[in-house]
């Protein structure tokens, strides 16, 4: 009888092909379990920077390194080498690794005694978390088509909004009871037992397993250089990193420093904003994030992929008087009125924004064009904006006194037409690669 080598092999693959796709609702779960232990672990502090402050005796300019500067350069830049390394080794296993060590360094947070201390741990949660979304949006790309890509990407992206929520509620509850440094113990813990969840339930899929028109690439292994210039001279990536890096740059620095300022400008405590601002930004954040999802993903089906970014921009346009209102009026009642609807109609960018980017890239450069998105994203957005935030406060306390966060916030909020272009310019050029037929034979 004769036999088919081939056929073991083919077999085995459509085997684990079958096995990723009946855990890839599990997959996705954890995945997006991650990243709210991620997002957790990273914003945890904003609730607790005025307990800081005091406790350590640090300025505003001190407090906004620490949000930003120092955990973004570790955390952007080694997202790079991880990323590279996801796209030949297995991610699951990366993630778990990343997950494990982050939440660590946010537990050993609390034990530090002064400036140097927190920052050297908060560098060691910024070196953690590069290993999480890279590889994350590399199995989520494989697992789902693109045309539910938006809707699967949607939901990891409540990770974000809902990470933020929880950690300010879980921080300042325990904090309010108990000090700040048993805020950090209490947040950064359970990831090391989520850790040991992801290694043995997470699917590492094949590679472009959902990408069926695609040929697999047998070539060697791109350079870091050549998924930057493939990236730059790619019209709607450039603008939709653009987008998405000026877009993190205003929602970090706002973010970062808005319980700070519910607190200075407002007179809410930190229990108050634990247990009335962040449960709304959650559920506002995750019903606008999955809303849009699934908005994306029926505007991509019936108009074409374009429609996704220009539904990003319309959304953010519709939010930008609701974030400015809410930074301007002294009305608790408005204030959190404004907060809500702000928050409801601006999450929605996520999920569309990383599948677009996904869908454009080359299989064998997926992790790597995610880690270089996350690399312009977080050194500018997540680098600059609450470190901008602490600079420009300090440098208006002359001028406006008691007030200079508030102004501060407000002149960085105003950049928000800027990012919206860049969405309307990478809907026009996705548009233009439809008519042409480009867009759907390469995504």
């Amino acid at each position: 009888m004769a036999s088919h080598p081939t056929a073991a092999p083919e077999a085995g693959a459509e085997m684990a092909d079958a096995r990723a796709m009946r855990r890839r609702g599990l997959t996705l779960g954890l995945l997006t379990l991650t990243y709210f232990f991620s997002y957790m672990d990273r914003q945890i502090l904003a609730i607790l920077l005025e307990l800081i402050k005091a406790d350590l005796k640090l300025s505003d300019t001190q407090l906004g390194l620490l949000s930003g500067l120092a955990f973004a350069v570790f955390y952007a830049t080694l997202g790079v080498p991880v990323a590279r390394l996801a796209d030949r080794a297995n991610r699951r296993n990366i993630i778990a690794v990343a997950l494990t060590l982050w939440s660590a360094m946010t537990a050993l947070c609390g034990l530090a005694q002064n400036f140097a201390q927190l920052l050297v741990a908060r560098i060691g949660v910024g070196v953690g978390e590069a290993g999480s979304s890279p590889p994350s949006h590399s199995i989520i790309a494989d697992l789902y088509p693109p045309d539910k890509r938006a809707g699967a990407m949607a939901i990891y992206s409540t990770g974000v909004v809902l990470g933020g929520g929880f950690g300010t509620m879980i921080g300042g509850y325990v904090a309010s009871l108990y000090g700040w440094r048993w805020a950090m113990v209490v947040v950064g813990v359970p990831g090391v037992i989520l850790a040991l969840f992801v290694r043995w339930l997470v699917v590492e899929p094949r590679r472009g397993m959902s990408d069926p028109a695609r040929e697999p690439d047998t070539s060697a292994m791109p350079s870091v250089g050549s998924a930057f210039t493939a990236m730059w001279r790619n019209g709607p990536a450039f603008h939709l990193v653009m987008a998405v890096t000026l877009t993190s740059l205003i929602g970090y620095a706002l973010t970062g420093w808005g319980p700070s300022y519910l607190q200075r400008s407002l007179g809410y405590t930190v229990r108050e904003v634990a247990l009335v601002f962040a449960p709304l930004a959650a559920v506002a954040g995750t019903v606008g994030g999955l809303a849009g999802g699934a908005i994306a993903n029926r505007a991509a089906a019936s108009r074409g992929l374009h429609a996704q970014s220009w539904m990003v921009a319309l959304l953010k346009l519709a939010a930008l008087p609701f974030m400015l209102g809410f930074y301007l009026t002294d009305d608790r009642t408005l204030a959190l009125i404004f907060y809500a609807l702000n928050y409801l109609l601006a999450s929605s960018y996520l999920g569309p924004t990383f599948a677009l980017i996904q869908g454009l890239a080359p299989l064998r450069m997926r992790a790597m064009w995610a880690a270089v998105t996350l690399l312009v994203i977080n050194l500018i957005g997540l680098g600059l904006g609450p470190t901008m935030i602490g600079l420009l406060s300090d440098l208006l306390k002359p001028a406006t006194g008691a007030e200079s966060l508030r102004w501060a916030l407000v002149c960085v909020g105003a950049l928000t037409p800027w990012p919206i272009w860049h969405y309307w310019r990478a809907g026009v050029l996705l548009r233009q690669r439809e008519t042409a037929g480009e867009v759907r034979s390469s995504i």
